[in-house]
């Protein structure tokens, strides 16, 4: 190894990150590493239970607001209605999702009097074509 390295180059050739393997697979880990306890990469959190793709409406320093929208059947009028459903979930320094990313995630064990969910992954924004409609009919 060269001598003339500075401390922080040594430091990080010689740190491991430990990530866990959360047993849903095609999810990647995050590249970056955290100690947060309540992390599902790198503390001690286990996910179980429902899974849930959303988009954050609001980020908080800890927590975010995950907002997705579900069809329900109604038998009376024989139609879908269009429900709306906000989750509260703990957002993990390595994962560090902002308001308008589309996340996924999970149940895990209460973490405090509201939070019941930890944001597993970011994924990446879909940014398609925008479409508008004319007289004509649609235009892209």
């Amino acid at each position: 190894m060269n001598m003339f390295l500075n401390a922080s180059k040594i430091y990080r050739l010689m740190e491991k990150v430990y990530v866990k393997n959360i047993g849903i697979s095609g999810i990647e880990p995050p590249k970056d590493s955290c100690n947060d306890k309540k992390c599902v990469w790198h503390g001690k959190i286990r996910i179980h239970g429902r899974i849930f793709k959303g988009k954050v409406i609001e980020a908080k320093h800890k927590h975010v607001l995950v907002e997705f929208y579900r069809y329900v059947y109604i038998p009376k009028y024989e139609r879908y209605e269009v429900r709306r459903t906000r989750i509260k979930a703990h957002n993990p320094p390595c994962i560090n999702a902002k308001e308008g990313d589309t996340v996924l995630i999970g149940e895990t064990r209460p973490l405090s009097k509201t939070i019941h969910f930890v944001v597993i992954q970011k994924l990446p924004s879909v940014t398609g074509a925008i479409v508008e409609k004319d007289s004509e009919g649609l235009k892209q």
